[in-house]
């Protein structure tokens, strides 16, 4: 079994790196981090760098967990994320939520939500230290 684990090169994203290897450990599962984009601007700052996806490669490395990294591109972050879900039969999704303005959610959506709601697995959302 896999569990999937949203990832951005943010601290939302490092806590659900960190919960998501917890729990393989412990299942003795493998990991699918997921690092999409929608690929509509020239500079994405939530898709990894090169350099991100390396230290992400070394972080799951030493961990001992066996695991798969993908970096998706289409219209719709969710939709991304829940098929590779689908595709691997993930056991569990892990997401990070950061803060936002109800306003914010509004204009917005919320790419977590959409997972929390469409998801065929367990999701475990994961709040940023403080």
């Amino acid at each position: 079994m896999t569990i999937v684990i949203g990832f951005t090169p943010e601290p939302a994203s490092t806590r659900a790196l960190e919960r998501g290897l917890d729990e393989a450990t412990r299942r003795g599962e493998s990991v699918l981090p997921v690092n999409a984009t929608k690929g509509d601007a020239f500079v994405d700052t939530r898709y990894g760098s090169d350099t991100a996806i390396e230290e992400l490669q070394r972080r799951l490395e030493d961990s001992g967990v066996d695991y798969e990294i993908t970096q998706p591109m289409g219209p719709d972050i969710a939709d991304l994320v829940l098929a590779e879900a689908e595709r691997v039969d993930a056991s569990l999704i892990v997401i990070g939520l950061r803060h936002r303005t109800p306003v914010g959610k509004l204009l917005l959506g919320s790419t977590a939500q959409r997972i929390l709601l469409d998801a065929s697995c367990p999701v475990l959302a994961v709040k940023p230290p403080r």
